[in-house]
């Protein structure tokens, strides 16, 4: 292989060649770097067209008049939008169907500000196909479905003409302000909580509910698992003072016990063998509207009837009711309080009439996750006829049937009074049976032969 040197390198020491080249390497380094920093980053940089739009949209008290009568902004901030994250794909990236030529001349017709919103998310959609699905799988999505006109949109959440990167968003603020425009009291509580009052530690809204696929957390273990994502070591750290800790921990919710001065009831889910049951909404009303007529609460009857209806709709499972101590509202579950402030007084639950136990609803899964909640009467946990149904939730003390606390009476008595009566007679009769009487043969043995008689002595003939 020939090596192709100048003169003027072929003259210089191999050392002076070498550093000579990291000289003009650092030198290239430097000029490219206040190159950079002179030009300014890329998304600050608005592109011609751009700046036509903005030569109306930028001005301040720019809106329109819709259809039903709501003004809707049209302004737009250039500084913001340079900023944002949309500013790479330009107005015609999103408004692909505004004609630049006639966008002045011939206006377009927008019913409201809701019906605008539903019809640019298909825009959204285009560039953001995951975070769509995620949202369309979500329980704000379920509510948009059923025709909610407060369920949050896209452009609810995010200013689509200033959205930032969330690497570019200032860390640490425990108010999510998109969240707080529906959730107030939700975040208040929040904020005011061991999870969102600790600084940069806090915790925000995401990290439980994620952000796109937001799940009804307060149904089935989805909240229970929240916690243990976390707190690993639940389990050993309530053993070392809770007996039968991991029954406590499946039938009582953490709020329950982490969140002291809120109000408690008893959540009797359906459930289809470890998931829960699914029905549409029809169904589930009608059957309790049915079974609850006079709409006083289903009570124990009306549980059972409930219960056996869906264990014959043919599905391969069996059908049971499971029960849970959980708080009563969402702004409730989000007072949690420091661990030291937790319940650990056993009589809050295990005295007769606890107050966690006078208030008591059934609940199914409807088709999108979200519970079906019916009110139930306040007797149905100490009722004789829940046995069969409700039989797997109880509380020692708190939900007590007073007739089978008479029947458990009765049969402990009975197992220990007709062993002592058993006794008590054969002690009197062994003593009322007179001294030197010979006890009874007993029947099918030979008596034994007498004194002084030998086998050959009987007078017996053949």
């Amino acid at each position: 292989m020939t090596s192709f040197r100048s003169a003027g390198e072929m003259g210089m020491p191999r050392r002076n060649r070498a550093l000579l080249g990291t000289v003009v390497a650092l030198a290239f380094s430097l000029l490219g770097g206040a190159a950079l920093a002179a030009a300014g980053p890329k998304s600050t940089t608005l592109s011609a067209e751009d700046k036509v739009c903005l030569e109306c949209h930028a001005k301040p008290g720019l809106e329109k008049t819709l259809g039903n009568g709501e003004k809707l902004s049209l302004m737009i901030g250039a500084k913001g939008f340079a900023q944002s994250v949309h500013n790479s794909s330009g107005c015609e990236g999103c408004h692909s169907d505004i004609d630049a030529a006639t966008h002045q001349k011939t206006p377009k017709d927008i019913a409201t500000r809701r019906a605008f919103s539903l019809e640019l998310m298909e825009t959204c959609r285009d560039c953001h196909k995951k975070t769509v699905k995620q949202y369309e799988d979500s329980v704000h999505s379920a509510l948009v479905r059923d025709g909610s006109e407060k369920a949050p949109l896209c452009s609810d959440c995010h200013n689509p003409h200033a959205t930032q990167s969330a690497k570019d968003k200032p860390a640490g603020n425990a108010e999510p302000v998109a969240c707080q425009k529906c959730h107030e009291g939700v975040t208040k509580a929040f904020a005011e909580s061991v999870h969102g009052n600790t600084g940069d530690e806090a915790l925000a809204c995401k990290d439980c509910h994620q952000t796109h696929s937001v799940k009804a957390a307060s149904f089935g273990n989805q909240m229970k698992a929240q916690c243990l994502s976390c707190h690993k070591d639940v389990a050993t750290t309530h053993a070392a003072w809770l007996p039968n800790t991991e029954r406590h921990l499946e039938a009582i919710s953490c709020p329950a016990c982490h969140s002291p001065g809120t109000t408690r009831r008893v959540n009797l889910t359906f459930y289809e063998g470890t998931t829960p049951e699914k029905v549409g909404v029809p169904k589930f009303v009608k059957l309790a509207n049915w079974t609850d007529a006079k709409g006083s609460g289903l009570d124990a009857r009306a549980l059972w009837t409930l219960l056996q209806d869906f264990n014959n709709n043919g599905s391969e499972g069996k059908s049971v009711l499971r029960g849970r101590l959980e708080v009563q509202t969402g702004v409730q579950a989000h007072q949690l309080a420091q661990k030291a402030l937790a319940l650990k007084d056993c009589n809050t639950c295990h005295r007769e009439g606890a107050a966690s136990f006078q208030s008591v609803t059934v609940s199914m899964a409807g088709p999108d996750g979200r519970p079906l909640r019916r009110d139930a009467s306040k007797g149905v946990l100490t009722s004789i006829e829940s046995i069969g149904s409700v039989g797997g939730f109880y509380a020692i003390g708190s939900t007590r049937i007073k007739l089978l606390d008479t029947l458990l009476l009765m049969a402990l008595g009975a197992g220990i009074f007709i062993p002592l009566a058993h006794l008590t007679v054969k002690l009197v009769s062994r003593r009322a049976r007179p001294h030197g009487e010979a006890a009874a043969p007993e029947a099918g043995r030979p008596t034994p032969p007498a004194a002084g008689e030998g086998p050959g002595d009987s007078t017996d003939t053949h």
